[in-house]
């Protein structure tokens, strides 16, 4: 494999991976971490996603006699993430504007490599290593959550999933997930409309009523999807409403949820006569995740970056990631950045020294952990 992180990254980029399509990046990485020396594991993740990888697990024996020290990150991309065309554009790796770069997460992916095989070829004495690469992060944290959590030996970990290189995540909220079924009557729309009852017309109310957008500073919600209607010329009888709820706060995610549902259920209730049913669905995607600052993880992490001078910041984020399921199983991790810029749009990009800078800091962190009780 490379032993240049920009070289590595750009080769990992130009391999689609979109969610539930992982399998080229799968196969790419299994092969650089057998060449590593790691022993490597694929699990059969994908006969519940309905994907065509699993995730990926691999175990580099230290050799010292210490607790190992584990790396996640996951392979899948957001769309549109085909046929990505990326070049260096000063200090900034750049698309041409029509698709993602996929730096979120092959950043994190790169980074982690690259360190790995410093590490390897400097010869040092050095703990065990645990490196979790993760499939349909971005549709769920699916690949995470059917991982068996109970493989994992080592005390803590980091996700590289997150903005700035220096940036530490030691908290990120819990999220409800709904899925909100308005059903109406059907009439044709020109001749008898009268007789129908307007399903995205009731769903629009009850939308309107509903909790939106920044609810506090560590509450948010958000309506995302609407699926319904079939002509304009019928009354439609049926519309599905996807929305989310985010907290730091279990009584605060609790509250917004109770009032999302009353929305929908008093505004449905007032068409009941006319015909009107309800199907209200919350369900809970992961926990929260509230790591005290005084932990090892976290004081690993701001030593490294000490030692390197980066500047960092600890605080806590808005979006989940592996680390919520990671940490819920009993395995403290907290989020850290890669460099990855204005993710998820083609406007993503990525700054050459991010590269270089979160690979020391991935260094730097496996030699404290080999050397040092913190």
């Amino acid at each position: 494999m490379q032993s240049d992180v920009i070289s590595y990254f750009m080769r990992l980029i130009a391999i689609d991976s979109e969610s539930l399509n992982e399998r080229a990046m799968i196969d790419a990485l299994k092969l650089d971490l057998l060449d590593l020396g790691a022993q490597v594991d694929e699990d059969e993740c994908y006969k519940k996603t309905g994907g065509n990888a699993g995730n990926l697990y691999a175990y580099l024996p230290g050799t010292l006699d210490k607790d190992p020290i584990l790396l996640c990150a996951h392979v899948d991309t957001v769309t549109p993430g085909k046929g990505i065309k990326a070049r260096i554009e000063g200090n900034k790796i750049v698309t041409n504007g029509t698709t993602i770069l996929g730096s979120d997460d092959k950043s994190g992916i790169a980074e982690i490599m690259i360190a790995l095989n410093r590490i390897k070829e400097s010869g040092i004495a050095h703990a065990p290593i645990e490196v979790l690469f993760t499939v349909s992060e971005e549709i769920g944290l699916l690949g995470a959550k059917c991982f068996d959590k109970s493989r994992i030996k080592s005390a803590f970990g980091y996700a590289l999933d997150c903005h700035r290189v220096g940036e530490l995540l030691t908290g990120a909220p819990s999220q409800k997930s709904f899925e909100i079924v308005i059903r109406g009557v059907e009439a044709h729309a020109g001749v008898e409309p009268e007789k129908g009852l307007n399903a995205i017309k009731i769903a629009a109310e009850a939308i309107s009523a509903m909790p939106m957008g920044r609810i506090d500073f560590e509450t948010t919600c958000n309506v995302g999807k609407i699926r319904g209607g079939e002509s304009t010329n019928i009354v439609p009888s049926e519309v599905t409403i996807y929305a989310e709820a985010r907290s730091h706060s279990t009584v605060k995610l609790q509250q917004l949820c109770s009032d999302i549902e009353h929305a929908f259920t008093s505004t449905v209730s007032r068409y009941e006569a006319q015909g009107a049913k309800l199907e209200f669905k919350c369900e809970l995607e992961y926990d929260s995740i509230n790591i005290p600052q005084d932990h090892p993880v976290v004081k690993l992490a701001q030593t490294a970056l000490r030692n390197l001078d980066i500047p960092f910041t600890t605080g806590r984020g808005g979006g989940g990631s592996d680390a919520n399921v990671i940490s819920a199983s009993g395995v403290p991790m907290i989020i850290t950045g890669t460099g990855m810029n204005n993710v998820h749009t083609v406007h993503e990009n990525i700054e050459i020294d991010q590269l270089f800078q979160g690979t020391d800091f991935i260094e730097e962190m496996i030699k404290l952990h080999s050397s040092t009780e913190l």
